[in-house]
């Protein structure tokens, strides 16, 4: 848990961005060997797609900005959300099953789901939905919610 003057800010690396990676190699490869042109063009397009989220899906940072908690993967922050402090209700410890251990996906049992690895989150119960934010740090990221939720009422 990294806390500067006051603020939160915690990085979780996993695989997704690699394996993204190595799946784009495999799709350029077979573009190269694919006997018929659009069969190329399709494999291309794909491997060149795949090779632009990698470093969208690298890693989960999950930072304190004062009035609101900020999570994105990155370093491409293509994908983020701000939840405001003032729309949390409740935070609590949890786990995320195998299945719904990576990614951003909803969940009708779970609801939305920010998780890069691993099983350990943090459920946020707002007023009408719930997000799940997986972290390695559960109980860093729990204290600093309640305090910031605690002051924000």
């Amino acid at each position: 848990m990294n806390v500067e003057v006051g603020r939160y800010r915690h990085t979780q690396k996993g695989p997704w961005g690699l394996l993204l990676y190595v799946l784009a190699v495999v799709f350029l490869t077979v573009s190269w060997y694919a006997p018929l042109l659009p069969l190329q063009v399709t494999f291309l397009i794909t491997g060149i797609v795949i090779f632009s989220l990698g470093p969208s899906l690298g890693h989960l940072v999950v930072e304190d900005e004062g009035d609101r908690l900020f999570i994105h993967f990155g370093p491409l922050p293509l994908f983020q959300k701000r939840i405001r402090y003032d729309d949390i209700r409740e935070v609590g410890k949890g786990r995320l099953p195998f299945h719904e251990s990576g990614g951003i996906h909803w969940s009708p049992w779970n609801g939305w789901v920010w998780s890069v690895w691993g099983y350990d989150c943090v459920v946020i119960r707002l007023k009408r939905r719930v997000v799940r934010v997986g972290t390695d740090d559960p109980d860093g990221l729990a204290e600093v919610l309640k305090s910031r939720i605690a002051t924000a009422r």
